[in-house]
């Protein structure tokens, strides 16, 4: 894979399966099983997402087929006991849906579904249209990238902006993502930035820092 992966509009799936809030339960069901997916956004007539129904929505109909609940149950899973009885995405559906922006990066969708604990997005434009979704598996995407594009970037977003004028003395390497520099610079103040700018770098898997300040270099001889 080459070229730099930078936003969620770069991995996510464009071609995404949705259902309208009128939709039946046993279609919903046969959506996700025929389609393979965790989740299906529910969308209105302008196709803006107003919710998201899941697997585990589903099978709380199950969970509670046979059950009678205890009054500490009908208190505490009030929301789950309704969507027990839903018929239709309306009422079985997440609202309001947990999205992300497309023009969002690859680190802050990562950081929205670990703390949602969700494992797909949908993914909207400026208008709150569904777009696209991305799934954990598009996140990942970004660590097939070449070492060749890796080193790339690195060396014009990191060694020529911060140090220009040393950037011939300095070495980029990136084997299995795993970028190493090495050269010497004017000062050391920048190199913990230098370590931080290129674990930035999407697709980077760690960063070995091996740069030496020339001045105290220069001092020693």
């Amino acid at each position: 894979m080459h070229g730099s992966l930078h936003s969620v509009d770069d991995v996510m799936t464009r071609t995404v399966v949705t259902v309208r809030r009128d939709t039946p339960f046993k279609d919903i069901a046969a959506l996700i099983e025929e389609r393979n997916i965790s989740a299906l956004p529910v969308v209105d007539d302008e196709g803006r997402v107003v919710g998201v129904v899941s697997e585990a929505d589903l099978l709380l109909k199950e969970e509670f087929r046979d059950s009678d609940p205890d009054r500490f149950t009908q208190l505490s899973r009030m929301s789950d006991l309704a969507k027990a009885g839903a018929l239709t995405a309306q009422d079985l559906m997440t609202a309001p849906a947990v999205t992300v922006h497309d023009g969002a990066t690859l680190s802050q969708a990562a950081r929205i579904m670990a703390r949602r604990k969700v494992k797909r997005l949908p993914v909207i434009d400026s208008t709150g249209s569904l777009v696209g979704v991305v799934s954990r598996a598009d996140l990942l995407k970004v660590f097939l990238r070449d070492d060749e594009s890796l080193t790339e970037d690195v060396r014009h977003e990191v060694v020529d902006r911060l140090f220009p004028l040393c950037a011939d003395h300095i070495q980029v390497e990136v084997s299995d993502g795993v970028v190493t520099l090495t050269g010497w610079i004017d000062g050391g103040a920048l190199v913990p930035v230098a370590d931080r700018l290129s674990r930035a770098i999407e697709g980077v898997v760690d960063v070995r820092c091996h740069l030496t300040d020339g001045t105290v270099r220069s001092a020693s001889i």
